[in-house]
């Protein structure tokens, strides 16, 4: 009995200081880096149930990203699992797709980053490619407009580049966003060493099934999703990855 009360005490104790977290304006090192917000749209890759609802999200959620934190900034990954729904024949199709979330934080103080004014980068299953494939002396760029071939294109754009430090013995990890409907730019330059991007690939490769939805066809369970009729077929192009990408 002594044994089981410290154990839901301890529960108890974590949970409290889970929420007191998540609930700070501010991101300290070693703290979650999803707030509740995120709770309603963000998925991790779960260990215990591969379960999802009509939404996609899993029943037992887990939040693992993986974070590197430096001096001027900091940014984490972690996969958004795509979303299902399930047509009036039966079949079962991915309605968003997923992606590798990049979150990228200012720093504002020792051990202390901006969660407010974060900026996302949503990497699709080809992006995580290229990331996976870069070598040493490799340099990657990506590009997102939320309103490419459109009359506002490059009112808003997002551009992420990965390359090799002189020494190619890391990389430059950075981010540049500009907002021209409200005059704004904001720059993030993150040092990554060769041992965290190691990481990040392994990372990614291990992801990619699962943002895929691959994980759902050679492993199949139950899902729990709900008839919808064909609505989750209508939306198409590369919009599906970066809805997550644009909320706040």
């Amino acid at each position: 009995m002594f044994k089981l009360s410290r154990v839901l005490h301890l529960t108890s104790t974590s949970r409290h200081r889970l929420l007191e977290v998540l609930s700070s304006r501010n991101v300290e090192v070693g703290d979650s880096l999803w707030d509740r917000r995120d709770f309603t749209h963000s998925a991790g890759i779960s260990t215990s149930t591969n379960n999802y609802a009509a939404k996609g999200y899993a029943s037992d959620r887990i939040f693992a990203p993986y974070t590197v934190y430096k001096g001027k900034a900091a940014f984490s990954l972690s996969p958004c699992l795509p979303t299902f729904t399930k047509l009036d024949s039966g079949t079962v199709v991915v309605d968003r797709r997923g992606s590798i979330m990049m979150t990228f934080m200012h720093s504002i103080g020792e051990r202390k980053y901006d969660w407010e004014k974060r900026q996302r980068f949503a990497l699709s299953a080809t992006e995580v490619g290229s990331l996976i494939n870069m070598g040493s002396q490799d340099s990657s760029e990506f590009f997102h407009d939320p309103s490419m071939l459109s009359s506002n294109a490059g009112q808003v754009r997002k551009s992420l580049s990965i390359k090799p430090n002189a020494n190619s013995n890391g990389y430059f990890v950075s981010l540049n966003v500009v907002n021209n409907l409200l005059n704004t730019k904001d720059y993030f330059s993150v040092p990554v060493t060769a041992a965290e991007f190691a990481v990040m690939k392994t990372a990614c490769s291990f992801a990619l099934p699962h943002i895929m939805g691959w994980d759902q066809i050679t492993n199949p369970q139950s899902r729990g999703t709900e008839s919808r009729g064909t609505v989750g077929i209508q939306r198409k192009g590369g919009s599906q990855v970066l809805d997550l990408e644009w909320e706040k």
